[in-house]
């Protein structure tokens, strides 16, 4: 994601919008204004992108696809500009959750190498990551919203477009499944914490 204005103008770019594209003939904003707030909240994001996602490269076509929508809202976004695009990657990767893909398969356990952080906070990320993998994409998604961006579960339940009740029950499974496909998280998450 060298470019930013690139990324996120796939479709109309920086250059056909200063010369007066047709989409952009209502531009409320500066390109300058819409540049410095892609360079300046694409980390955040990413990280966003990756913990819905599970996979770098995901994550990057995610905040790819909503900064395309937010330029395309610009004008009338203002000073919500973040929430519209974290709305947005939350709202995009449930639609493709929804599309048919093929079965990922993780291979089996990685060989130990000389490059290989053997950390206890190696080892429990790496628990917790394959974890989450086996959630369903809307008991993460939930656990993102609640546990990574702590937010209330009112706060959850609008970004999801669901019921309050909806987000407890997930939250619950969610947490349960944990507990039955990884027990020993728990362990790993005291030993990760110790000074």
């Amino acid at each position: 994601m060298s470019d930013p204005m690139r990324v996120a103008a796939s479709s109309v770019g920086p250059d056909e919008l200063e010369r007066g594209h047709p989409k952009a003939r209502d531009w409320g904003g500066t390109i300058k204004e819409f540049d410095a707030f892609v360079r300046a909240r694409t980390p955040a994001f990413l990280r966003l992108g990756y913990l819905l996602t599970g996979d770098q490269h995901l994550a990057e076509d995610l905040v790819q696809s909503a900064l395309a929508r937010t330029l395309l809202a610009w004008p009338r976004l203002r000073t919500s500009a973040e929430a519209y695009t974290r709305t947005t990657m939350y709202h995009l990767q449930v639609s493709w959750w929804r599309r048919r893909k093929v079965a990922e398969t993780f291979p089996g356990e990685l060989p130990d190498g000389p490059g290989v952080d053997n950390t206890a906070g190696a080892v429990f990320r790496i628990s917790l990551e394959r974890a989450l993998s086996r959630l369903t994409p809307r008991q993460r998604a939930v656990l993102v919203l609640r546990y990574f961006e702590d937010r209330s579960e009112a706060e959850a339940a609008a970004v999801l477009n669901c019921s309050i009740g909806t987000v407890k029950s997930q939250t619950a499974r969610a947490l349960s499944r944990l507990r039955t496909v990884a027990p020993e998280l728990a362990e790993l998450y005291r030993e990760a914490r110790k000074p």
